[in-house]
């Protein structure tokens, strides 16, 4: 299944000379296209994730199980085990296991953002476990050696870079789920319930192995992290087999709460590669014999309060789908289709109810359901590219926002993965903000000269002194386009794009502005996590209008700008899927949407979008930037093809 077109770097630049979903208000023979249904689905089409949960003695066995490995290979660990929602239900330090772990460096060793950044193991493992869980669903089990494999600069991942490899589908997903994020839930905040999720995590989501989901029954219900080695970073080559310590000691955890092998990551291929899951096997455990108990393993560590996520006791995970786990089905009254989850704040309010806008010219509450609604329609429709069995429906988050950066609903299908929540905020936010009159001068707000100086180095990219001024419709398949190591993708010795550090310098903790807006709040959150008396806020970035982009920029495609007319409304994001999907149904829901309501909201006119910008390059014609990239034939109830074009 394939989540990314990817091609030879002279097919690459001759795709890229022709505008993406060009053309406005047509069908693909040129007829006017048509208005689509008013009325969502009135049944049900998808199956909600059975309710289990782990208990406190399933916890225990899966500490059991990691500690006895650990012990076995002389390799002292830091434990964390999570809920499906991120909810940290232990974090068990054994004796002599590093307390401190360092981050990956930067290849030139010109450190920069995260990178050489001395952090808690504990951070370390609560990421790793966090991310288990967060990229998993009922279709789909992957491990943090899979995100290793699709952030990277180039995909596959190996130690000589080839032409013509575009960067992992996943790109910059990494810096998604932040401890500065307005979406995630704080353990412990005054005033919430402390398990409701989805919670943060203290780095993001984590591309270095020895993390996995859990499944009981079948059904996901959390994660396990491990660090054990003192370096925290990723793996720069797939080519061969790593004998890791803590994905050995991760694996054992899992032992009875193994993910289903017909869903792991090695079943699904990307473009004929196969994902990785695991380089680890149970054949190849030191332990002799069944786990011992919890009971027999006490001696051997001790568990760790951690500030900001978990007190020094084992507690029991939530059920997903329930109040108490901050995600459950919608009321009708929430939202029309009944196949559709909300987030909630564990009475039964909807934290991110549908709403009109709050800026001055506001998305009325009509067009926001209108937009949602067509959306959360198209996916419905769409053929999943992550998940098994084949020709499974797509399951994706859906995100609204006004140009002030406020939610105006958040929408999810039952079995989404949990990362798929923030990361279409992030998506939704980016392709609003960077499409904004305003994104230059808030760029050029932020105290640090880093940020500010990616302003004038995109303007001169671009050869357009007043770029960033509202001039360009940007989705965020655009601002990825220059958020690359290569502009274009995979084109070994080109410039790196004017958003992306060069790539000498880049690394998966850091990938230029994504990165560079928020080191400041991931270090007051370290401090923090270490010992300090304040954490980050719950607004990431320190631009002067950081709720624009309250939890982070994201670079990877999945969102458009809303416009009525010609003026920005908002920005629609979507994530959970594959990425042509993520494009598709945020392109045809807010065209969709905007048919339906009549009232001349919807996508950004052909003429402004940033696919009709021309990139002058040595040694070539030219190459535009893209806008989306939809599938050809999508769908599970039709045949039909190019199914955004003309739109």
């Amino acid at each position: 299944m394939k989540i990314f077109k990817r091609t030879a770097s002279t097919i690459a630049i001759a795709s890229l000379l022709l505008a993406s979903c060009g053309g406005g208000g047509t069908d693909n023979n040129g007829t006017p296209a048509a208005t689509p249904p008013a009325s969502p689905p009135p049944t049900a089409q998808y199956t909600v994730p059975a309710q289990e949960s782990l208990s406190v003695a399933d916890v225990q066995t899966v500490l059991a199980g990691a500690v006895s490995e650990a012990q076995a290979r002389s390799a002292p660990a830091v434990i964390a085990v999570t809920d499906r929602v991120g909810n940290v239900l232990a974090v068990f330090n054994m004796t002599g296991a590093n307390p401190t772990a360092v981050t990956g460096p930067a290849p030139n060793g010109q450190n920069i953002d995260a990178q050489n950044l001395t952090i808690p193991a504990a951070a370390g493992a609560i990421a790793k476990a966090i991310t288990g869980a967060y990229l998993s669903s009922g279709g789909n089990a992957f491990s943090t050696r899979t995100a290793s494999e699709i952030v990277q600069e180039q995909f596959p991942p190996a130690p000589s870079q080839t032409p013509g490899l575009e960067s992992g589908p996943l790109f910059g997903v990494q810096f998604s789920s932040l401890p500065c994020s307005d979406l995630s839930t704080r353990f412990g905040t005054a005033g919430s319930a402390a398990l409701i999720g989805p919670k943060r995590s203290p780095l993001g989501l984590s591309a270095d192995p020895g993390g996995f989901p859990l499944y009981k029954n079948g059904v996901l219900v959390g994660g396990i992290g491990v660090m054990s080695d003192g370096q925290y970073g990723s793996d720069p080559d797939i080519t061969n087999i790593d004998n890791s310590d803590e994905e050995f000691i991760a694996l054992a955890g899992t032992t009875g709460f193994d993910a289903p092998l017909t869903i792991r990551a090695d079943r699904i291929t990307v473009d004929g590669t196969l994902l990785r899951y695991s380089d680890a096997t149970s054949a190849g455990f030191r332990r002799t014999g069944a786990a011992p108990s919890y009971a027999a393993i006490s001696g051997s560590g001790s568990l760790l309060a951690i500030r900001g996520y978990s007190t020094a006791a084992i507690i029991a995970g939530t059920a997903y789908g329930t109040e108490a786990s901050g995600m459950r089905p919608s009321t009708t009254a929430e939202f029309a289709n009944r196949d559709a989850f909300v987030l909630t704040d564990g009475t039964g309010v909807d934290r991110f109810p549908v709403q009109s806008g709050t800026d001055g010219a506001p998305i009325t509450l009509a067009e926001a359901r209108a937009l949602l609604e067509e959306a959360f329609t198209v996916m419905s429709r769409a053929r999943a590219q992550i998940r098994q069995p084949l020709d499974s429906r797509a399951q994706v988050s859906i995100s609204l926002v006004d140009t002030s950066g406020t939610v105006l609903g958040i929408v999810r299908s039952p079995d989404a993965p949990i990362f798929g929540t923030d990361v279409s905020l992030q998506k939704a936010r980016t392709a609003m903000f960077f499409s904004s009159a305003s994104a230059g001068g808030d760029l050029l707000s932020d105290p640090s000269q880093d940020v500010r100086d990616f302003v004038p180095k995109t303007r001169t990219f671009l050869n357009d002194p007043v770029a960033l001024t509202g001039k360009t419709a940007f989705a965020v398949r655009s601002i990825g386009n220059l958020a690359r190591p290569y502009f274009p993708d995979g084109e070994l010795g080109r410039p790196n794009g004017p958003l992306s550090r060069p790539i000498g310098q880049f690394g998966p903790f850091s990938t230029g502005l994504q990165s560079a807006l928020i080191l400041q709040n991931l270090g007051e959150h370290l401090a923090f996590v270490a010992g300090g008396p304040t954490d980050t806020p719950q607004r990431c970035t320190k631009i002067t209008n950081s709720s624009k982009l309250a939890n982070g920029i994201q670079i990877f495609p999945g969102g458009v700008p809303v416009y009525r007319g010609s003026q920005l409304v908002g920005g629609l994001g979507v994530s959970g899927d594959g990425i042509d999907q993520d494009d598709m149904i945020s392109f045809l829901g807010t065209s969709n949407g905007g048919l339906r309501i009549g009232t001349g909201i919807g996508n950004a006119d052909t003429a402004i979008r940033a696919d009709q910008i021309l990139i002058a390059l040595s040694n070539s014609p030219g190459v535009r930037l893209r806008y989306v990239s939809c599938p050809f034939a999508p769908f599970l109830d039709t045949a039909t093809q190019n199914v955004c074009e003309g739109r």
